[in-house]
């Protein structure tokens, strides 16, 4: 019987990050030193944006659509990124040589609004530029999340309407994400399965969320959730690969009675979910979450060749 906390970030312990070096501002310091200012809008007010990318054998897998998202959120909420793309694969490129880093390796790169010249709220106080911050660890995803899968509860933390916070921004403001983390480790569960302002089933707290019904790939419609990279490119391989997918809206009563369901992310790529709210996925036989995460692995392999 599982009784551990598992998450979907959960990564086998390397002793190797406890002196990794993180890009801050053009500098590369050791993690010890990596540091911005109590003042910075992103401390202050989650006031940035962030992307999550791998390294594989020397490339950032699906880098343009990581910057696709990046350059839009950041457009979107008026915030200067201060580079082109160009500038931005540099970081990370400098940031993984000097730790010796080629594969195996996911990054958080953070941009915030930068300091303020006052503790307040109105982004025209963020006046010095902004605070751009590359986190590289060596990290490989737990092997036993496979076998185990994560337990989801429903909670009652919604993701929002696109006019109050739009969800396909990935803001540093993930408040709502967290309480929902917390109502469903409260309910006994890993992660949270957070549904749509209409009650349909969305997204988890951390990842795309899908459902196999009667040899059908589900996913939410894409409105009110992070319409991940990874959750992409599952669709698009189920479609060229004669897997019937579909983005569309669905209750809990699919859920509990899906035969799979399964979390996407750019981390972890593909886990598997055992329960949704105490309940059992199925049989625990998950043939298509195998066939997915085979397929995606393959992707993957031929992307970085041609890169």
């Amino acid at each position: 019987m599982q009784t551990e906390t598992l998450t979907t970030h959960d990564a086998e312990e390397d002793a190797r990050n406890r002196d990794i070096k993180i890009y801050v501002n053009g500098e590369i310091v050791h993690r010890d030193a990596a540091k911005v200012s109590v003042y910075d809008s992103g401390f202050m007010l989650g006031d940035g944006i962030w992307e999550g990318m791998r390294l594989y054998d020397g490339t950032w897998a699906f880098f343009d659509e990581h910057m696709d998202r990046f350059f839009d959120s950041c457009k979107t909420i008026s915030m200067e990124v201060g580079m082109d793309r160009a500038g931005i694969l540099d970081v990370l490129n400098r940031t993984a040589e000097a730790n010796g880093m080629t594969t195996d390796v996911h990054c958080r790169l953070m941009l915030t609004r930068g300091v303020k010249v006052k503790p307040f709220q109105h982004p025209s106080l963020s006046r010095s530029g902004p605070t751009l911050v590359a986190i590289l660890e060596h990290s490989k995803p737990r092997e036993d999340l496979q076998s185990q899968g994560i337990r989801l509860a429903t909670v009652p933390q919604v993701r929002g309407l696109p006019m109050s916070q739009d969800p396909k921004l990935n803001s540093h403001s993930k408040l709502n994400c967290i309480i929902a983390c917390l109502q469903a480790e409260q309910a006994g569960a890993d992660e949270a399965l957070m549904l749509d302002p209409h009650g349909f089933v969305n997204t988890t707290n951390a990842c795309n969320f899908f459902i196999v019904r009667r040899g059908e790939v589900w996913t939410s419609t894409g409105d009110y959730c992070m319409n991940g990279v990874t959750r992409q490119k599952v669709i698009d391989l189920c479609r060229a690969n004669d897997i019937p997918a579909f983005e569309k809206n669905f209750s809990l009563y699919e859920a509990h009675g899906a035969e799979e369901a399964f979390l996407t992310g750019t981390f972890g790529a593909q886990t598997p979910v055992a329960s949704i709210d105490g309940k059992p996925v199925g049989t625990g036989e998950r043939p298509m979450t195998r066939r997915i995460r085979q397929l995606y692995k393959e992707l993957i392999a031929s992307h970085v060749a041609i890169r």
